[in-house]
């Protein structure tokens, strides 16, 4: 027998604020239509004065956790993926535990937007060697709060959001007919970090900074790296791109999911899609994403999905389940 990690339920918190891109175009000189037609962007939800990342991640836990059936006396292990925390420390993950009533370990994940895929990797690395048994894997963000709101090419990409999943052990043959994560892989290329950073730190400026982002490069080696990282996993399990059910991206263009799927020939109706209502929420993206396709019915049990990601750093991974 072997040990996979099953996602088990799904949770997600939008902000009650959103704000369309007529809303920006007040603000910045750009218009709905110069958004639309570059990114696909048509809204994005935007935290209350006083709403922090904790917040956004302690509601989508507690979602996840009434869809998985699960309360805190179960939960052994918190990962929260997020780039925003409320403070350099301690781990956010550590207010959410607090909140919760959670009695095992918690700590953050810093990948950006492929801070998920990452945070989903380590829980299934702890579950599969034995070290927990129920893990809670959250993605949440407040990229709001380190924008430049002057800056039209990078303020009109951003959002609010948490997602989460609940993962628990359940035992397998050690087959891809397996239910659970069936393959997960993970880089990074820190040569790339000028593309795609924040120009602030506690150590570096002794302040929070802004996001600052080569757009155009960014987007070449996206399409080139999640393409990539996709036939890994599929590699690692034998499959094929016909196989697929589901395509779960990180929403950051609505271009960059379009030419994956064109790649792997995955027609459109595969590829859950948030993008244009949602916006990029980083770390919060694919659990977001991943939720709604849920919930709505789209996800089956015993679909192939596939997650994948790329963020600042580089970083990008993906992650193949049978769900």
């Amino acid at each position: 027998m072997t040990t996979r990690s099953r996602i088990i339920g799904c949770g997600s918190y939008l902000p009650a604020n959103v704000v369309t891109n007529d809303d920006l175009a007040k603000r910045v000189d750009t218009s709905d239509e110069w958004i639309v037609a570059r990114t696909g962007i048509r809204q994005r939800h935007i935290a209350a004065e006083g709403e922090t990342t904790s917040d956004l991640a302690f509601a989508a836990a507690k979602s996840a956790m009434d869809h998985a059936g699960v309360t805190s006396d179960d939960i052994d292990l918190i990962i929260v993926a997020t780039a925003t925390p409320d403070n350099t420390f301690p781990a956010t993950a550590t207010k959410v535990q607090n909140r919760l009533g959670v009695k095992g370990f918690a700590f953050d994940v810093q990948a950006v937007c492929s801070g998920f895929i990452y945070a989903l990797t380590t829980a299934d690395m702890y579950i599969r060697n034995g070290q927990a048994k129920t893990a809670l894997v959250i993605g949440a963000e407040t990229f709001s709060r380190i924008l430049d709101w002057e800056d039209r090419r990078t303020c009109v990409l951003f959002g609010d959001g948490a997602g989460a999943v609940v993962v628990q052990a359940v035992e397998g043959q050690g087959t891809i007919e397996d239910m659970g994560i069936l393959a997960n892989r993970l880089h990074s290329d820190g040569s790339k970090y000028e593309l795609l950073y924040v120009d602030g730190g506690p150590s570096a400026t002794q302040t929070v900074g802004h996001l600052r982002m080569e757009g155009q490069e960014v987007f070449r080696h996206a399409v080139t790296n999640l393409a990539s990282v996709i036939r890994e996993v599929l590699a690692d399990t034998g499959l094929e791109p016909g196989d697929i059910d589901w395509l779960v991206p990180h929403q950051a263009n609505q271009r960059i999911l379009d030419s994956t799927a064109r790649k792997f020939g995955i027609s459109k109706d595969k590829v859950v899609v948030t993008v244009d209502r949602h916006a990029n929420t980083s770390a919060a993206s694919i659990p977001l994403a991943l939720a709604e396709a849920v919930h709505d019915g789209r996800v089956k049990r015993g679909d192939i999905v596939v997650l994948e990601a790329m963020g600042g750093g580089f970083t990008w991974g993906a992650s193949l389940m049978r769900w």
